[in-house]
This record gives C-alpha cells, sequence and structure tokens, in this order.
C-alpha cells in the first residue's frame, strides 16, 4: 500500500520562536559610520585647529634672550596642559557630533543603545586619531618644524653637539687653523660614537686627548681630564633627551586615553539628546 507524501512537520511553537528572532534583528548595520566618519574628521581639524593655537601662545611666551619670557621648565608643563585640554575639546566634539547624527534604533534596549553609543564614540577618536596620523601629520610638523627653525635661528644652536666639540678646543689663545674644521669634525664623530656606544675606547680617548693638547696647549694629563668632562657632559645632555622624551611619551598616552574616554562619554550625551528629539 502506497504512503501518500509526508510534508516535514513544523511546531507552531517553533515557528513562533524563529519569526520572533528573525524580527528582532534589524536590517541596518548597528554603526552610523557616516557620523562616526563625520565625527572624526571635526575632531582631526580640531586638533589641527587647537595645535595652531598652542603653538601661537609658546612662541609668545619664549624669548630668545636668555633670563626672559617663560622658563623651559614652564613652557613644558604649560605644552603638557594644552595637549590634554586638546584631546579633551576635540575628542567630545566629535563624539557629541557622532551621537547626534547617527541613526536611531527602534526596539532596542536602553543598555544596547548606551553601549553603540559608547563604541561610536570610542571609533571616532580611533578614525580620528588615524586621519591626525595620516593626514595631518605634514601640517603639524610644518608649524612645529617652523616653529622650531625659527627658534634654532633666533638661539644659533642648530647641533647639540657643536657646544660639546668647541668646549674640547677651548684655549686662552684662540686662533683658526688651516685644518680647524676637519679637526672639528673627526673629533665630532668620534664624540656621536662615544655616546651612541655609550662608551669611548681608549684608543679614541687617547687620540682624542693628543688633538686637544696639540690645538690649546694643554698637557696630556690636562687634556685628557677635560675629554673625560666634556664626554660626561655629552652622556649627561643626552640621557636628559632621553628621559624628556619618555616622559612626553607618557603624558601623550594619558591625553590619548584621556580623549578616548571624552569621545565616548560626548557620544552617549549626543545619543540621548538624539532619541530626545520628537518628529513634528
Amino acid at each position: 500500500m502506497a504512503h501518500p507524501a509526508t510534508a516535514p512537520l513544523t511546531h507552531p511553537q517553533q515557528s513562533g520562536f524563529i519569526e520572533s528572532t528573525v524580527k528582532n534583528e534589524a536590517s541596518s548595520s548597528g554603526i552610523s559610520w557616516a557620523a562616526v566618519v563625520g565625527g572624526a574628521f571635526v575632531g582631526a581639524a580640531m586638533s589641527l585647529i587647537l595645535l595652531a593655537l598652542g603653538t601661537g601662545i609658546g612662541l609668545t611666551s619664549v624669548s630668545a634672550w636668555s633670563n626672559a619670557g617663560a622658563s623651559a621648565a614652564a613652557i613644558g608643563k604649560a605644552a603638557i596642559v594644552w595637549l590634554i585640554v586638546s584631546q579633551i575639546i576635540a575628542s567630545a566634539m566629535g563624539g557629541y557630533l557622532a551621537g547626534r547624527l547617527r541613526t536611531k534604533w527602534v526596539n532596542i534596549h536602553t543598555d544596547e543603545v548606551y553601549f553603540r553609543d559608547t563604541a561610536h564614540g570610542f571609533l571616532v577618536w580611533a578614525v580620528g586619531l588615524v586621519i591626525t596620523a595620516a593626514f595631518l601629520t605634514s601640517a603639524a610638523a610644518s608649524m612645529v618644524g617652523g616653529t622650531a627653525q625659527m627658534g634654532a635661528s633666533a638661539l644659533s644652536n642648530a647641533d647639540p653637539n657643536a657646544y660639546f666639540v668647541d668646549t674640547l678646543y677651548r684655549s686662552d689663545n684662540p686662533a683658526t687653523e688651516p685644518n680647524d674644521a676637519s679637526v672639528r669634525a673627526e673629533s665630532k664623530s668620534i664624540l656621536e660614537n662615544a655616546l651612541r656606544q655609550n662608551d669611548v675606547s681608549a684608543t679614541d680617548k687617547s687620540y682624542l686627548a693628543q688633538l686637544v693638547a696639540a690645538r690649546t696647549g694643554l698637557s696630556r694629563g690636562d687634556a685628557e681630564q677635560r675629554v673625560s668632562a666634556v664626554l660626561a657632559q655629552a652622556r649627561q645632555a643626552a640621557e636628559n633627551s632621553r628621559k624628556a622624551l619618555a616622559h612626553s611619551m607618557y603624558w601623550a598616552f594619558l591625553a590619548l586615553l584621556i580623549g578616548a574616554f571624552c569621545a565616548s562619554f560626548a557620544a552617549t550625551v549626543g545619543g540621548k539628546q538624539r532619541d530626545r528629539v520628537v518628529v513634528i
């Protein structure tokens, strides 16, 4: 006896569960990329504007004359504060705009909306940081480089090692010899190699002492003492520069971290105001 074709059985409760699951899933993405990119560009532009303002304030605070204007320590502290303030303003503005301009989500739990707004703010900060690093670095470097060039021309201190080379050949009877430039260049090369190796070989130190004794008229012992003293000063200056750079990186990390928090928080504020808008 032939059995009739049987259709697959579907439980009514299972069918309702599938339909409910499909209805709960939105057809659009949970990220409003247009709002994220727009907020990121605004944040990057604000960072450049605030950098220009900070550079102008810094130039008005320094002076080419010693003991005039703000000190180096004060300028450094002010630069750190301005970096943090700039990150707060730029990141908060970009995150807020992303929260206000993003698509309004319907039938979404409040906690999920809060998480999405936070994610939008964090994405604004991340994309804005990439934009700044990729496209605005040249402009920022141009401004900072122009400032550094003006300061260098005013202070006549382009090469930090030139001072230590000059210190080696100071004499009571200064005179310029025909081969003085080549000797100074050779001494500079020895000094830079000693700084890279964090030590100077006995051969280089003895040869440098001979050059100093021949050019300054010092005794061999005094020349060796001068070489040792100058090498110690150069090493200390390099160590101070390394520590200053390390500290600036720590503060830059802190400023960026604060910027990420401000962008995320501002996006939640903008998102709340966006959801309160009533269609008239």
